[in-house]
């Protein structure tokens, strides 16, 4: 079973070259690790979510890059996208498997660094009282 293991990734590391400017993985990578990628996926981790509730989610977005973040991460297939024909539509996004494999290591990232962090300081005012 090793053995096709390996065989597997040999063959993913023979298709693509991720060093090399037009590898389409690059392309992949590129829109995961964006200035909103990361958030998108790290949003979407618990459950599927509305366009809204996705952007009340990550504060400092707009529309218009949410838009596009989403449009980028759905065509890479990490993220799915279902329209419901109402007026207006409702949009939900929610993680493929593949976006569920390519986000878990950016949670657990963005878990280490949190983990690490000095206590946040607007926090500490808050809970003294001082907020």
């Amino acid at each position: 079973m090793a053995g096709s293991v390996q065989d597997r990734q040999g063959e993913a590391a023979q298709r693509y070259d991720v060093f090399h400017t037009d590898c389409p993985a690059r392309d992949v990578v590129d829109h995961v690790t964006s200035r909103w990628g990361v958030w998108v996926l790290i949003s979407l981790r618990s459950n599927s979510l509305r366009f809204y509730e996705l952007r009340e989610s990550i504060q400092g977005i707009s529309e218009k890059m949410l838009a596009q973040t989403l449009r980028a991460l759905v065509a890479d297939g990490l993220v799915w996208r279902e329209v419901e024909p109402t007026s207006p539509p409702q949009v939900t996004y929610g993680l493929t498997e593949f976006g569920r494999e390519v986000g878990e290591p950016l949670t657990e990232l963005f878990d280490r660094i949190t983990r690490r962090l000095p206590p946040n300081s607007a926090d500490s005012a808050d809970s003294a009282g001082g907020g």
